[in-house]
Parts: C-alpha cells; sequence; structure tokens
C-alpha cells in the first residue's frame, strides 16, 4: 500500500512539471506579440489618421466635416479602441515624455504656436521618423489635416514635447 501511494506522489510530481514547462512556453509567446501589437497599432492609428488628410479644419471637429488637431488625435486613437482626452491641454500630460531622438510612428508631438509663449496648444501624431527627420500629421487652420515636417522653421522653433501612449 506504501508503495502504490509512492508510486502515485511520483508520477503526479513528474506530471505537474510538463504542464508548467508548456505555461512558460505560452507566457513567453505572449511577450513576444505585446512587444509588436504597438508597432501595429501605430501603423493602424497613422493610417487612419491619413484617410482625413485635406479635411478642413473645425474647431471641436471630429470628422470628414471638419476635423481640429486634438479630435484627429482622438479619433485616430479611438479607431483603435485606445481611449484619449479630448483637448490638447490633456494630451499634453499623459503617457511618457520621451527624447525628441527617440520618437518614432505614433508618438505625440505637442506645439507651442502663439507669440512668446510656451504653453502647448497644438499637436500632432509621428507618421514617420527617421535620422533628422520627422514627419507628422496633424489639423491646422489654415490648411486643415496635412502631414509637415518637424525640420520646417516654424514647426522646428514651436515644438514644445514629444510623448509616447503606446
Amino acid at each position: 500500500m506504501k508503495k502504490l501511494l509512492f508510486i502515485i506522489l511520483l508520477i503526479t510530481s513528474f506530471s505537474n512539471c510538463k504542464s508548467s514547462k508548456s505555461i512558460a512556453k505560452k507566457k513567453k509567446e505572449t511577450v513576444v506579440k505585446t512587444e509588436t501589437e504597438p508597432l501595429l497599432k501605430a501603423d493602424n492609428i497613422t493610417s487612419y489618421a491619413k484617410q482625413f488628410e485635406g479635411t478642413r479644419y473645425k474647431y471641436g471637429g471630429t470628422t470628414k466635416k471638419g476635423m481640429d488637431c486634438s479630435g484627429l488625435i482622438y479619433t485616430s486613437f479611438k479607431s483603435e479602441a485606445i481611449s484619449l482626452p479630448r483637448t490638447t491641454k490633456d494630451l499634453s500630460i499623459i503617457g511618457d515624455w520621451i527624447d525628441l531622438k527617440e520618437v518614432k510612428k505614433g508618438d505625440l508631438l505637442f506645439f507651442a504656436t502663439k507669440k512668446n509663449s510656451r504653453k502647448v496648444n497644438h499637436v500632432g501624431i509621428v507618421t514617420s521618423s527617421q535620422v533628422g527627420r520627422v514627419e507628422f500629421i496633424h489639423s491646422t487652420t489654415s490648411n486643415g489635416v496635412i502631414t509637415s515636417e518637424l525640420s520646417e522653421r516654424y514647426w522646428y522653433f514651436a515644438f514644445v514635447q514629444a510623448r509616447r501612449v503606446l
């Protein structure tokens, strides 16, 4: 009887070891998926935002009929089920601050466009980032939704910060 109990205990302990290995393997696969997930979301978000190129500016707008800068961010991230604040001021304090050298597709760029002010009042989404060249999509009062380069004099001097929310 003692031998039988010992054998059952031994079999149970070996079977437990085997199942823990498969759990560890599954966890590793999940980690790999979540590392690529932000890249896919960034691609989807920027592609969605590009659908609004040419849309006229409308304060408070979030549709093809009219769009403001924070509305573009709000709507584009919402397309990937990511809930963000609606205003530029509220957007400027979420996520993580990042150095301009580290920006990548899907990051947010914030600007102060009022003369003699560093108060953030404009936002755009990075669509492309290479060394020395950062492109972003945003909605301007003069041209509506457009893609610009950070190296353009106006945007370069108005730049305040970059933030990562993905």
